[in-house]
């Protein structure tokens, strides 16, 4: 199934909800990166609520969101635009459990920070940060969203794994509590979230992204949209020369002498970019002399 994402309001139009369902999107991501499954979890974790932010804004903003934890998978990386995402973390080789077998993402990412830009194109950049209160990815940006944006919200996130270590589910949700919503609405809401079933749970029994909103909502929404999800790196040769480029004559030459070639490997995809000794000549005379 291709990864996708539904959007409804309910509750006299006073909630927002977004929920996806991005299987497809977390399975190929292991796969390029060999993830061990919790740096598999929490990559998987941020691509999903990655992916959902990237279609709450218009459409080709630009998002960037950076989970910057001192625990041992390191910093994890993801990138949105309009519900396209690509990310990586810095250390693929992580498997850490609890007793009970469920995995261990809070020590995985540790304490820290998340940092959020923002390019909606405007004259510059919105960047915020906040605390990791948590290392569950879903609680830290429940907490993003309540400082940063000023919104309310509850987010819930999820990696399923079968016997073999392999992705077998993996999607989330995004609830926003807008202005005029009544207190009785949000007390609903949270004691049918005290009770919900795992987003990873719910999407391995079957349940669809509609599945969720009506979970969630008991049958009272107004769905508004269906959008596809894909995991979509924008990399490409001609982008990588140019940062060859911008490494000046000097440095290119010293490279061209000491080894003859330089090859490039994407940190959102895995894809390598060879270039050769007659491909650095080139690049090296499209370089001007300094004056």
């Amino acid at each position: 199934m291709k990864s996708y994402l539904q959007k409804a309001y309910c509750m006299n139009q006073t909630v927002r909800i977004y929920a996806a369902i991005t299987t497809d999107i977390v399975k190929h991501a292991q796969e390029i990166f060999n993830l061990w499954p919790t740096s598999c979890a929490a990559l998987g974790r941020t691509l999903t609520i990655g992916a959902i932010m990237s279609c709450t804004y218009k459409n080709q903003d630009f998002l960037n969101i950076k989970v910057n934890g001192d625990g041992p998978i390191g910093r994890i990386t993801v990138e949105a635009t309009d519900g396209h995402v690509r990310g990586f973390v810095q250390n693929p080789g992580v498997y850490l459990s609890y007793n009970n077998g469920k995995l261990n993402v809070k020590d995985g990412v540790g304490a820290g920070y998340i940092e959020v830009i923002k390019d909606l194109h405007m004259r510059h950049p919105f960047s915020s940060t906040c605390e990791i209160v948590s290392g569950e990815i879903a609680e830290d940006f429940t907490y993003y969203f309540a400082k940063s944006e000023q919104i309310p919200s509850s987010v819930g996130l999820g990696v399923l794994f079968d016997t073999e270590s392999k992705v077998k589910a993996a999607g989330g949700f995004l609830i926003q509590i807008m202005p005029g919503c009544k207190d009785e609405y949000i007390t609903k809401l949270e004691n049918k979230l005290a009770t919900l079933k795992s987003c990873s749970q719910m999407i391995d029994e079957g349940y669809t992204a509609t599945d969720i909103i009506n979970e969630i909502t008991d049958g009272d929404y107004q769905l508004l949209e269906t959008r596809e999800l894909d995991y979509r790196c924008n990399c490409s040769k001609e982008r990588f020369e140019k940062g060859l480029k911008s490494l000046g004559k000097a440095e290119l030459l010293d490279i061209l002498n000491t080894d003859k070639k330089a090859e490039i490997t994407c940190n959102f995809c895995n894809n390598k970019y060879e270039f050769d000794e007659n491909n650095l000549k080139r690049i090296i005379s499209s370089i001007p002399d300094i004056q």
